[in-house]
C-alpha cells in the first residue's frame, strides 16, 4: 500500500511539474486544436473526428481535446478542461481565434469575388483536364512513383500534382482527400502574398526601395532604412523569433495577437538591412498590413488579392483567412485545392503571363529567384531557392513556395514542370531530393 502511494505522489508531483512548465503553453496548444479545427470543419468541408484523430495527433497538440459546433461555425478546444479558447467562422473570411481582448472578428466586409465558371480545361479553366498522351512520359513508372510516395505511411503525404506543358501527367490523393478538398498553405501562402507585391509594382508602380517605417509609421532612426525589398527578402534587421515549440514572437502572433500585422513592426532593430537573413512571419504578416495601407478603404484590400490575383487566374477554391482585424494572414492561412496550387506554380512558370493576361512583369521571376544575402543560396523574395543545390540532384533554377508539414508548389522552368505535394509530416531535403528526382526520371 505505501508503495502506490508512492507512486501516486510520484505521479502527482510530475504532473504538477509538467503543468506548471507548460501551463503558459496550454493557451497555443488549445489555440492551435480549436482553429485548426474550425478551419478544416467549416472551410475545408472535413469530417471533425478524422481532423481530431490524425491531424492533432501530433506532439502536446494531441494532448488538447477539441469540438466544432454546425450550428454556429465555431470550435472550441482546452486541455483538460484548462484554457479553452473559441475560433468562430465566416464564409468569405475563414475561422479566427477570438480572445479575451477582443471577442467579435471584423466580420462586417468580406471580399467580393468574381467565381465565373468556364468551359476550358485545367489550367485555364475548371472543367477536367485534357485526355493527352505524351510520347516521352513513361506513364506507368509515374504512377509507380506517386503510388509509393502516397503509400508511405511515415512521410504521410496527402497529394501529389505533375504538370508538364500545362498537362497533368500525373495526381494522387490520399484517403479522404480528393482534387475538390481544399489544403492549408501554410508558409505557402508567404508566396502568395509576396506575388501581391509583385502585382502592385507591375500595376500601380509601387517601388522595392519604398520605405514603409518612414512613410506610414513616421518612423525614424534604423527603422526608417528598411525597405519593402528588404522585408520580402527576409533581411529587414528586426528580431523576430520563430520558434513553434515554446510561447516565442510566432506562436504568439498566430495564437494571441488581435492584430498579426504590428507584432514584427514593433520589434527593435538588432542589425543594419542586409546583414542578416532571419526568416520571420511576421515580416510577412508585417507586409500584409503595409499592403493594407494601400488602399483607401478596407473592402479595396480585401478585394485587391482576389480580384488581381487569385480569381484572375482561376484559383477559385482559394481563400487567405484574416485575423480578428481584418488583416490577410499572409504568413500561413491560405487554402486551395491541390490544383490550384499548381495554378499558382504554373503563373510564374510562365513568368507571370497567364494565357495572354500579363499580371507582372516578367523581371518579377528574376528577382523572386535572385538569392538574398546570407540565406546560402537557400532564399529569394518570398520563395524558397536551389541556387547552390540545397537538393544535389535537382536543376539549380528549380524554386518553390514551402509551408510547415511538408507542404510544397515546386517550379523547374528547364524541365516545364510544377510539381504540388501536401502531407502532415515534414520530409527531409533528402527525400525531396530523391522524390521530385524520381518523378523527373519519369519525363525523358
Amino acid at each position: 500500500m505505501k508503495k502506490i502511494k508512492w507512486a501516486f505522489a510520484l505521479l502527482l508531483v510530475g504532473l504538477l511539474i509538467f503543468g506548471y512548465i507548460n501551463y503558459p503553453k496550454l493557451n497555443l496548444i488549445s489555440g492551435y486544436a480549436s482553429k485548426n479545427l474550425a478551419s478544416n470543419v467549416f472551410l475545408a468541408k472535413r469530417d471533425a473526428y478524422f481532423v481530431n484523430t490524425v491531424d492533432h495527433d501530433m506532439p502536446l497538440i494531441n494532448l488538447a481535446t477539441a469540438e466544432a459546433d454546425s450550428e454556429i461555425k465555431s470550435a472550441k478546444a482546452s486541455v483538460y478542461g484548462l484554457m479553452e479558447r473559441i475560433s468562430v467562422y465566416k464564409e468569405g473570411l475563414g475561422a479566427v481565434l477570438t480572445n479575451t481582448e477582443h471577442q467579435k472578428h471584423n466580420f462586417s466586409i468580406v471580399p467580393e469575388r468574381n467565381q465565373k465558371r468556364d468551359t476550358l480545361p485545367f489550367p485555364y479553366g475548371n472543367q477536367g483536364v485534357k485526355d493527352t498522351v505524351m510520347a516521352n512520359v513513361d506513364y506507368d513508372a509515374l504512377e509507380y512513383v506517386l503510388s509509393r510516395a502516397l503509400q508511405d505511411s511515415v512521410q504521410k503525404t496527402r497529394s501529389l500534382l505533375v504538370v508538364y506543358k500545362d498537362q497533368i501527367i500525373g495526381e494522387k490523393y490520399g484517403d479522404r482527400f480528393t482534387k475538390d478538398t481544399k489544403i492549408l498553405g501554410w508558409s505557402m501562402t508567404k508566396s502568395i502574398l509576396g506575388t501581391l507585391y509583385g502585382i502592385l509594382e507591375y500595376e500601380n508602380g509601387i517601388s522595392l526601395e519604398y520605405r514603409p517605417f518612414e512613410s506610414l509609421y513616421n518612423t525614424d532612426g534604423p527603422k526608417s532604412e528598411i525597405t519593402l525589398n528588404h522585408l520580402l527578402r527576409m533581411q529587414s534587421g528586426l528580431a523576430w523569433d520563430e520558434d513553434y515549440f515554446k510561447i516565442s514572437d510566432v506562436t504568439k502572433m498566430l495564437f494571441l495577437d488581435s492584430d498579426m500585422s504590428q507584432g514584427q513592426a514593433d520589434n527593435a532593430v538588432i542589425a543594419p538591412p542586409t546583414e542578416v537573413w532571419n526568416y520571420s512571419s511576421g515580416t510577412s504578416n508585417l507586409l500584409s498590413g503595409i499592403l493594407r495601407k494601400q488602399f483607401a478603404t478596407h473592402q479595396e484590400y480585401l478585394n485587391f488579392p482576389y480580384t488581381k490575383l487569385i480569381d484572375r487566374i482561376g484559383m477559385h477554391s482559394m481563400l487567405i483567412e484574416t485575423d480578428l482585424e481584418g488583416n490577410f494572414v499572409g504568413s500561413s492561412y491560405g487554402w486551395a485545392t491541390t490544383r490550384d496550387w499548381a495554378k499558382f506554380g504554373l503563373l510564374y512558370l510562365h513568368r507571370g503571363d497567364w494565357n495572354g493576361d500579363r499580371l507582372f512583369a516578367d523581371s518579377w521571376v528574376d528577382y523572386i529567384t535572385k538569392p538574398t544575402e546570407n540565406s546560402n543560396g537557400t532564399y529569394g523574395a518570398h520563395f524558397w531557392l536551389n541556387a547552390e543545390g540545397k537538393y544535389p540532384d535537382l536543376p539549380r533554377d528549380l524554386y518553390s513556395a514551402n509551408g510547415f508539414q511538408g507542404q510544397h508548389v515546386f517550379i523547374i522552368p528547364s524541365k516545364e514542370v510544377v510539381i504540388v505535394r501536401t502531407g502532415l509530416e515534414e520530409q527531409t531535403d533528402e527525400q525531396f531530393n530523391t522524390l521530385i528526382g524520381d518523378i523527373l526520371k519519369t519525363i525523358d
